[in-house]
């Protein structure tokens, strides 16, 4: 090799070695903490160290995590419910390669995408009483696309949503959000919303009766708690809706998909939106994706006219990348029948938890569609633990959910999630891949940390007082 080209090889060497972010991930792993404690949210790094969460996880493969010292874990929440074919599936990665190779004419914006109109072929085909689809970046902007939508279709301003929903943290979307943490602190939100309490027809007719309601969302199975509904709230409420021109939207950023062991979670229960809103595992995990489903009638009123046509959009909803991602994801749900594994895995995960509602005390109730699954923690009748559990909820409500999750994360490696502020619910939301293995674990797991719960004094407990002492100092502290 001449000199020329030996230096230009070494030229090239040294390019490509700026973008080999793998390599740089590796090298500068010790700084993991430090960074984000530097340049992003240090609160969130003190939460992980406190807890003993820091064990920087460097690799995902399906429903596993490994950290930076090899151990493997199960993990139950899925990037809050991203990743439900797992992380780094193969197809996905393919797809996306596939377009990136392909010099596609990305975003060229006075022009459409066909892989967007492929994307909204597919998804429509799961809703056959919708028409009409528009793409975006995540599940927020979905929610705020639909309370334009409804509003702009309707003419009213008013919106109706359910105590406790989530919905996002957007200015549109955290007007909807039902937990207080979340807003303190961002007020004034936007006007004309207004909450009614989830499940509660009576509730729901009279938010709707004066006629001045454009819109209702709800979340069929709420994320935060995984409260369920009854069995006929979701088809009596559209038929509420319905009565007084009212659109009713579903939330499924987090149900749909697959999630609850059918495409979308209305499913169960036989109600038909006006509006169907996804996000999170649609996109397969590695880029955003977000979606309103709608009928055509909507359209028709928000892009009435060509001067119209771009009256709200996104620049880079409809990319190539994403609707590839969205494609790729509804190909693999379909191949490898994750939906209906999703339906068999979540019961045998219910089953196992039934058993443990009749044997432990501090389990107060178990529930669930397909692979959203969660079970309650409430205030036991022995001595010994209803006085333990009684200064427990004093300090903090909601600290023996963590006595729970960080023991799984600890002692048995899973990873799992505590159901929303002050909760006493831990959810999980694993992977639509998972199998027989898995279940064990996760049946063993919780079987253990809960036995040893019940002994007091004990292990447990001993980690109550730290938590109930770390509480009381930040309280202190604020």
């Amino acid at each position: 090799m001449s000199q020329a080209s030996s230096s230009h090889a070494l030229a090239q060497t040294d390019e490509d070695d700026r973008f080999d972010f793998a390599a740089l991930a590796r090298s500068r792993e010790p700084e993991r903490y430090a960074l984000h404690t530097r340049y992003l949210n240090e609160q969130m790094v003190r939460v992980l160290q406190t807890i003993g969460y820091d064990v920087g996880f460097t690799r995902g493969a399906g429903q596993y995590l490994w950290d930076r010292k090899g151990e493997r874990y199960l993990d139950l929440l899925s990037g809050w419910g991203v990743f439900a074919l797992g992380r780094n599936h193969p197809d996905v990665r393919r797809a996306l390669a596939s377009v990136i190779d392909a010099d596609l004419p990305n975003l060229v914006q006075m022009d459409v995408s066909v892989l967007a109109g492929a994307l909204a072929e597919k998804l429509l085909k799961y809703t056959p009483w919708l028409d009409k689809a528009f793409f975006c970046n995540s599940g927020a902007e979905a929610v705020e696309a639909a309370m334009k939508f409804a509003r702009s279709a309707t003419g009213r301003s008013k919106i109706v949503f359910c105590g406790h929903a989530f919905h996002g943290l957007t200015y549109g979307a955290l007007s909807m959000n039902g937990d207080a943490i979340f807003r303190d602190g961002f007020g004034p939100l936007i006007p004309d919303v207004d909450e009614a309490p989830f499940d509660d027809l009576d509730a729901l007719d009279r938010a709707l009766s004066k006629r001045d309601v454009a819109a209702f969302f709800v979340e069929p199975i709420q994320g935060k708690g995984a409260n369920m509904p009854s069995p006929d709230y979701l088809s009596r409420a559209a038929a509420l809706c319905a009565k007084y021109g009212t659109l009713f939207v579903a939330d499924e950023i987090q149900t749909g998909v697959g999630r609850t062991g059918k495409f979308l979670a209305v499913e169960h229960w036989g109600a038909e939106p006006d509006m169907v809103l996804l996000a999170k595992a649609l996109s397969g995990g590695h880029v955003p994706v977000g979606a309103v489903l709608a009928r055509r009638k909507i359209f028709e009123k928000v892009f009435n006219r060509m001067d119209r046509a771009v009256v709200h959009g996104s620049t880079f909803s409809k990319n190539d990348l994403a609707m590839a991602a969205g494609l790729a994801t509804l190909e693999v749900l379909e191949g490898e029948q994750l939906i209906a594994n999703a339906a068999r895995r979540g019961e045998q995960i219910l089953e196992g938890f039934r058993s443990m509602l009749q044997r432990y005390e501090l389990v107060k109730d178990v529930r669930g569609k397909g692979l959203m699954v969660a079970i309650e923690f409430g205030a036991p009748k022995s001595l010994k633990l209803k006085t333990a559990w009684a200064l427990l909820e004093k300090v903090n409500a909601g600290l023996f959910s963590q006595m729970i999750t960080i023991p799984l994360f600890k002692e048995h490696k899973v990873l799992s999630q505590v159901a929303g502020h002050a909760s006493n619910t831990v959810k999980l939301l694993p992977p639509l891949t998972i199998g027989d293995e898995d279940v064990a674990w996760i049946e063993k797991s919780f079987d253990a940390v809960i036995s040893d719960a019940h002994k007091v004094p004990g292990a447990v407990w001993s980690l109550g007082k730290t938590l109930a002492d770390h509480a009381i100092k930040a309280r202190m502290a604020g």
